[in-house]
């Protein structure tokens, strides 16, 4: 039951705390430069994003490195639009320097020293540094009454390391008998994790190394084993 509770708390923080960044958060379509493919060519292009309309700006990148936008020439996204003037399905892309934080309230540690695989409930948080590319779709569905709506479904991607602190439970079986007590031990977690979103849900993998922290490490039969984690993470950045 303590490991329930503690999986639970750890889920409903991460859930609760999505509305704290979900303004700032990646899957929203923003103002900025994307890369978007045109008939097999990638263009750099500036979109303008309103609430009734999208604009689309071509660009081209000026000899000191900077790209300069072509405000005469525009393409639209209407929000609502007839049947006949709806447009065909475009995409845009934006890759990005990833700030998170995880936590991982699954670990799945491979069985060690007699003792069968376990999957472990712990809370822990960490901060995560990846490499992330969102992609964004525009394309409409039409009503009965014939009038198309716009529809942009995000699509993201993001790999890197990870570090933090969290606990693990420590028990004579776990350190070979050289403790007689039970307690809950500080651990330094790091790894790697891939972490994937679609539209409002995200989740990841990692794969991780616990590091104790006190005078039981060197009996510690998961000191520094590789375990593979289940993943959420909120964007800083």
């Amino acid at each position: 039951m303590k490991r329930l509770a503690q999986f639970i708390i750890s889920i409903s923080i991460t859930v609760s705390s999505c509305s704290i960044f979900q303004k700032n958060s990646k899957k929203e379509f923003n103002d900025g430069f994307y890369t978007q493919n045109i008939d097999g060519v990638k263009q750099k292009v500036y979109i303008d994003v309103a609430d009734e309309t999208i604009r689309i700006h071509p660009s081209k990148r000026k000899e000191n490195g900077q790209f300069s936008i072509d405000t005469t020439n525009v393409y639209q996204f209407q929000k609502n639009v007839l049947k006949t003037n709806a447009k065909q399905s475009v995409s845009f892309s934006k890759p990005s320097f990833d700030i998170d934080f995880l936590t991982i309230p699954l670990k799945f540690r491979p069985a060690q020293t007699g003792v069968p695989m376990q999957l472990n409930t712990n809370l822990n948080g960490a901060g995560y540094f990846g490499y992330r590319r969102d992609k964004y779709i525009i394309n409409y569905a039409t009503n009965p009454l014939g009038v198309s709506d716009r529809n942009i479904n995000h699509l993201g991607f993001s790999f890197g390391a990870f570090t933090g602190l969290g606990n693990s439970s420590l028990s004579p079986t776990t350190t070979k008998n050289a403790i007689q007590q039970e307690y809950e031990g500080v651990v330094w977690s790091k790894g790697f994790a891939g972490i994937f979103a679609v539209n409002n849900f995200t989740v990841g993998m990692a794969l991780g190394f616990d590091h104790l922290l006190d005078s039981n490490r060197s009996t510690w039969i998961y000191q520094n084993k590789l375990w593979y984690g289940l993943a959420f993470g909120l964007n800083l950045n």
